[in-house]
């Protein structure tokens, strides 16, 4: 038996443990955790499974640790500091000790020291974000870490702004942005090959760029494509969730893209949809992205999805569950060297779910 706790934060007072056993294919609800409120995004510290981070996704927003022990069991919340702003959609642990924290409701957030891995030092300053017209408005959505900045999505903005240390203090600023398509509300982003991949919620788009050098450098968008399923039932309106690129192994050396779809309008009785996508010629004149397969799901409004740890023979594994409906939170295994996925293991314990890590 192989068995993996999988933890899930989502719009309640408590982070949830699962048990997911591999040669039984179930799913159980061990626990229910009590936290602050709104754990709507969970993220591990990245070099030790025993600290767990979470938001609390409300108007007066809070970033929390906690400590987890072997059996998944989430301690009370260690520490608990402001966002420094309204509804902290997304908390990611950096490789230099930090934790960043960005506020989708006020346009700002910070990116926080750590003292121990469960402890804060609050000190750290407010990065706002700037309004570029009298129509827009400042949506950070997400923060990913990659040679020594921080790329931040705006969802309304438009842009990914880019982070770099300040030479005084050693914190962070804003020192430069590259636009992304107008209207199109860049969610979560990756970094795969030397290209940047963006999920776009507003237009259900998925892009492939390459990283235009820093500050302020352009590069092109090689393609644009839409992530919507088709044949979908009339007053169905779309807003992308989630992608993941999971790191290529031996069992899947295709760095496949996933990406989720979130159908808020009038749902498809199949629920949405998983697409997943495949970088193609890189490096030509016909760069881009080809559509492999679209997985109906059951969910309503996936929002959170990840992939089990491949170093520990888990990554043929994804978990995911959806903000609204009953579904629950499934488990798929990854078939056709990831080209497909196979619903493996479901629970109903809890209707909804927004975020896993697997310890």
């Amino acid at each position: 038996m192989v068995a993996f706790s999988i933890l899930a934060g989502g719009y309640d007072v408590f982070i949830a443990t699962y048990l997911f056993n591999t040669a039984t294919s179930s799913l159980s609800l061990v626990a229910k955790h009590p936290s602050g409120p709104n754990p709507s995004w969970i993220s591990l510290h990245p070099t030790n499974r025993s600290v767990l981070y979470a938001t609390n996704e409300i108007s007066s927003g809070g970033l929390q640790s906690f400590n987890i022990d072997a059996e998944g069991v989430v301690s009370s919340a260690v520490q608990t500091i402001s966002s420094g702003g309204d509804s902290p959609a997304f908390a990611s642990a950096l490789s230099t000790g930090e934790v960043a924290v960005f506020n989708y409701g006020s346009g700002n957030g910070r990116i926080v020291r750590t003292t121990s891995p469960t402890t804060f030092d609050d000190s750290a300053p407010l990065i706002t974000f700037p309004v570029q017209s009298s129509t827009s408005v400042s949506h950070p959505h997400m923060a990913l870490e990659y040679n020594g900045e921080v790329f931040v999505p705006d969802l309304g903005g438009d842009t990914i702004w880019r982070l770099g240390r300040t030479s005084y203090t050693g914190g962070w600023k804003i020192q430069g942005s590259f636009p992304q398509p107008k209207g199109s509300g860049p969610r979560h982003i990756r970094v795969s090959n030397n290209r940047l991949f963006a999920l776009h919620e507003l237009s259900s788009t998925l892009t492939v760029q390459s990283i235009p050098p820093a500050p302020n450098g352009t590069s092109t968008i090689f393609q644009s494509v839409s992530i919507v399923p088709p044949d979908q039932p009339q007053g169905a309106i779309f807003a992308a969730g989630e992608i993941q690129i999971p790191t290529p192994t031996k069992r899947f050396p295709v760095p496949y893209i996933y990406v989720s779809n979130r159908n808020v309008g009038v749902q498809d009785p199949r629920g949405d949809s998983i697409a997943i996508f495949e970088h193609v010629n890189q490096g030509t004149r016909s760069e881009g992205l080809k559509l492999v397969n679209q997985v109906f799901t059951g969910i309503d409004q996936i929002r959170g999805m990840e992939f089990g740890p491949a170093d520990r023979g888990a990554e043929e594994f994804l978990v995911a569950a959806g903000v609204a409906g009953t579904a629950g939170t499934l488990v798929f295994k990854r078939t056709d060297g990831g080209r497909n996925l196979e619903l493996v293991a479901k629970n109903l314990d809890i209707a909804t779910r927004t975020s896993f890590v697997w310890v």
